[in-house]
């Protein structure tokens, strides 16, 4: 048997839903189309469907119009379920580790750690919604070469505080962030640190306040963005457990490792890979790929069943050899993903902004947040597919205007807001209680109805896809849809309270609805604009 696929035609004609299977079953069948399309509908319950007509239309498509009675419990559901609606069964409480923007802890957030941050994060909000048990992990590259640069970074700054000759090193930060840095600890330590004799105190010391320090503005940075982890993992704990040679024992069972020229490979190639690669060198120090292993070993071992892991652009190379690597561990393919974050540039109009003209440097995360503001920030990132380059428009994400999707989703919300507390000014007491939602049967009712039923399975199609995008369409279709319903309605009249008891209720069950997708993208929703 074929899938059996319904979709949602242009033409309203031709019912709410249509499917093709008639045709797809032709040759398992042995008839006609149309002649599979009047035996399938001879054998539909359409009392216990909802169906109101079946048709049959062109070659053999069936066209469904639903009963839309069945609508207006959609309201009282929202109505009473409010910040739950939406919540489903559907991930069976699989558990998922989403690792993502895990920048060094070197300097600032860019633009792309700030758009994988708005993806990650509205990832586990939506997979969380729908029974997904997902945990957020930031992976702390504290054991390699970029810590160290910090470190000797740090200590040329210290020195330099102090008046004390000392060469910077070659591929030293130089960020302001390290002056700070370098005054922090000449007003902390003053001059019990200098000498050669401090040099293994001193830079011990160094890595620890460095890492610290640098640590301590990134969780400030993402917290301000509304985005939270469960975990900070250390990449020194995986030497310190004695966690990264063992996995080399787990993936030679799968006859993938070997010896040459004095060095052990993997034998990626067979996953896909360009060349086989180097996990231990000939002087005995690892690649940046074997700690990696590990580090994904671990995740494992702490009983997830999927991993998710959010990269940039400049990572997708590494995709198949870690997905190889995985696969030599013992675990399945489709139980490791990855999210490719690509490019973003920010425009003005038709030009490309490149510096803050703040600091004249390279715009940051956080800069971007006080140009635009964080909800226009974390909507615009988690608006587009995240493989696809984003043109950041800053007019557009400043406007107040219908053209700016952010604006116009909120505005939605407000309007509702401010409507509510009229009708309470305008004497409908209680405001909707008593409401009949069987009034609510003009074209522009039942619209927002069907938008509101779809919401279930659209947090469940975006969770299944890995895909936050859908709900930031969702929301502008849904804003989109109650506009209309507004312009088309006099929701409040005090010649019909009954019919403007149900339209409030519809409008109430929106509100609830705006915000809960909202909250899942880290969007505010805004009561007055």
């Amino acid at each position: 048997m074929p899938s059996i696929v319904l979709e949602t035609p242009k033409d309203k004609s031709h019912g709410d839903f249509s499917t093709n299977v008639a045709m797809q079953l032709t040759r398992i069948a042995k008839k006609a189309p149309r002649v599979i399309a009047e035996t399938v509908i001879a054998n539909l319950d359409t009392a216990a469907l909802s169906i109101e007509k079946v048709e049959i239309a062109g070659p053999g498509f069936i066209n469904f119009t639903l009963d839309n009675a069945y609508l207006t419990e959609v309201v009282s559901q929202v109505l009473t379920e409010k910040a739950a609606y939406g919540n489903s069964t559907f991930g069976k409480k699989e558990r998922v580790l989403i690792e993502f923007v895990s920048a060094n802890p070197t300097g600032d957030l860019h633009l792309g750690h700030g758009r994988g941050a708005a993806i990650g994060d509205s990832l586990a909000n939506i997979m969380s919604k729908v029974g997904f048990d997902v945990s957020r992990e930031y992976y702390i590259n504290d054991a390699g070469n970029q810590i160290n640069n910090l470190v000797l970074s740090a200590e040329a700054r210290y020195h330099e505080v102090l008046n004390i000759d000392w060469e910077f090193p070659e591929d030293g930060y130089r960020g302001k962030d390290i002056l700070t840095l370098g005054q922090q600890l000449a007003d902390k330590y003053g001059d019990s640190l200098v000498g050669e004799a401090k040099t293994a105190e001193r830079q011990a010391t160094f890595r620890q306040e460095g890492l610290a320090y640098e640590l301590a503005k990134l969780k400030t940075d993402l917290k301000d963005f509304r985005v939270n982890f469960d975990t900070w993992f250390s990449e020194q704990t995986l030497y310190d457990n004695n966690q990264v040679l063992p996995t080399l024992d787990v993936m030679k069972q799968s006859g993938r490792i070997f010896e040459e020229d004095g060095a052990t490979w993997f034998r990626s190639t067979e996953f896909g890979d360009d060349k086989d690669r180097v996990l231990i060198k000939t002087d005995g120090s690892y690649t940046y790929l074997f700690p990696d292993i590990a580090y994904h070993k671990n995740k494992f071992d702490r009983g997830f069943d999927t991993l998710i892991d959010v990269w940039g652009a400049d990572h997708h190379g590494y995709i198949a050899r870690m997905n190889g690597a995985i696969q030599a561990l013992g675990y399945n393919a489709d139980q490791f993903e990855v999210q490719i974050i690509q490019l973003v540039r920010l425009m003005k109009g038709d030009e490309i902004v490149k510096m803050s003209k703040r600091t004249g440097k390279s715009v940051t995360m956080r800069d971007l947040v006080e140009m635009v503001g964080l909800d226009a920030a974390r909507f615009y990132f988690a608006m587009r597919s995240s493989d696809t380059h984003l043109d950041f428009d800053l007019e557009l994400a400043t406007s107040q205007s219908s053209e700016n999707p952010v604006f116009y989703v909120q505005y939605a919300h407000a309007r509702i807001c401010r409507m509510l507390a009229s009708a309470v000014e305008k004497g409908i007491a209680g405001g909707y209680e008593g409401y009949d939602a069987s009034l609510l049967t003009n074209e522009s009712e039942l619209a927002v109805l069907k938008m509101l039923g779809d919401y279930q399975s659209v947090l469940e199609e975006a969770a299944k896809k890995r895909a936050p995008q859908r709900i930031t369409r969702y929301l502008h279709d849904l804003a989109s849809t109650f506009h209309r319903f507004y312009n088309n309605s006099h929701v409040i009249d005090s010649a019909d309270i009954a019919q403007s008891k149900a339209r409030l209720a519809l409008c109430d069950a929106v509100r609830i609805t705006l915000n809960n997708a909202l909250s899942l993208i880290g969007v505010s929703a805004p009561e007055k604009m």
